[in-house]
């Protein structure tokens, strides 16, 4: 008989959301955007979410951690953002690189890589994205070549996140398979002041702190321990980090659409036009509804694409972290649209703080996997369709 699995959420973790919105309340949008505009980072409110035990909920307690699962850390990361701090290195240091490490790393590299993780103090970047492999990882040109006793890797990675916050990138290589001289996908774990790593910033329209880079890698040189988990499994490893990077990049999105709805409702219920709250008015209340509407259903397919997840249901949960990305993209992308809509001028001007989220929310149809290919996805996969691609 099939386990039963649950999809609401328990009362610990109703709790931690309180908590963490409380945390990150005292920060607020106004702090983000001034660090932003500033060339700052937010460093204070990631090291404080990490002495709180928040940001490596999902790590096992052995390691730093808190023995969580990514229901947690994604609810984490859906409060931040939802007080106006969405933070996108919550996506990579712990749900992707946190989990590829527990899963796959060696004891002395779980040991060595987890708790900075955990605590904030060892942020690890993601590199699997090439100027000729966005879409297509298969792609990749990036290559590992044994020497040595360790390995040289060789290639080039471009929008890769939060590099200059990071200590170690995790990088997606392709090695050469002896028996068959076919290349297969490999993770390893690259300092970022390693002999040969280079980095340039990327000039972005979205506001945010964390900065997007091209990484240049010219025979750099690891040791043999460097690579993460069997070398012959390179992409079961691969999408053991791609299901949470989806479930992550839902709560990011859907936490960004609840901040733009609550500033639109406030606004709507203040402002007053022919003597009425301008709320009152169905062609502002209407579309303002239906964001609510969409925003839960994303929230409730991000819980359940979490709790498949975390039981173990590697398939299941990949469709349904697909779905729940795409859903919760459109549902951010609507509700900052209509947040600067319900403003009127003054949601074009900073002084409000909406407009800057049109961006921010546009970045969830794109990244990190554009909507197009969930749609081939859904297509293939759950309607068996055949492949278009």
């Amino acid at each position: 008989m099939t386990e039963q699995i649950a999809f609401t959420e328990t009362d610990e973790r109703i709790t931690l959301r309180r908590q963490v919105a409380k945390l990150a309340g005292g920060y607020g949008r106004d702090y983000f955007t001034a660090q932003a505009r500033s060339g700052g980072k937010t460093t204070e409110l990631w090291r404080e979410i990490g002495r709180n035990g928040y940001l490596g909920i999902n790590i096992p307690e052995e390691y730093g951690g808190g023995g969580g699962g990514i229901g947690d850390v994604a609810a984490v990361c859906e409060e931040l953002a939802a007080q106006g701090c969405p933070l996108l290195m919550m996506v990579v240091s712990p749900a992707i690189c946190g989990t590829v490490i527990t899963r796959f790393g060696t004891e002395e590299q779980k040991r060595r890589w987890l708790p900075g993780i955990a605590d904030g103090t060892a942020t690890m970047a993601f590199a699997i994205t090439e100027p000729d492999a966005g879409t297509n990882s298969h792609n990749i040109t990036t290559t590992a070549r044994r020497d040595a006793g360790g390995w040289v890797l060789k290639g080039r990675k471009i929008y890769i996140s939060g590099v200059d916050e990071a200590e170690n990138v995790l990088v997606v290589a392709r090695a050469e398979d002896s028996r068959t001289g076919r290349l297969k996908p490999c993770l390893f774990v690259v300092p970022t002041d390693a002999a040969g790593f280079e980095f340039t910033p990327i000039p972005m329209e979205i506001v945010s702190p964390e900065q997007q880079f091209s990484v240049f890698i010219d025979d750099v040189r690891l040791p043999a321990d460097a690579l993460v988990g069997d070398e012959d499994a390179g992409l079961v490893q691969l999408f053991a980090g791609l299901n949470p990077e989806r479930i992550m990049a839902a709560s990011f999105s859907t936490g960004l659409a609840r901040f733009a709805l609550d500033k639109a409702v406030a606004y709507v219920k203040e402002r007053e036009v022919f003597g009425v709250p301008i709320g009152s008015h169905q062609g502002l209340a209407h579309p303002l509804a239906m964001s609510k509407i969409e925003i839960e259903l994303a929230r409730l397919m991000t819980q359940k694409a979490a709790a498949l997840y975390d039981a173990g249901d590697d398939a299941a949960a990949g469709e349904a972290a697909n779905m729940a990305k795409y859903a919760a993209a459109e549902a951010a992308c609507d509700a900052a649209d209509r947040a600067v809509q319900a403003h009127g001028g003054n949601g074009i001007t900073q002084e409000y703080g909406v407009a800057g989220l049109l961006v921010a929310a546009r970045a969830g149809r794109i990244a990190p996997v554009s909507r197009e290919m969930i749609l081939n996805y859904v297509g293939m996969h759950s309607l068996g369709l055949p492949k278009s691609y």
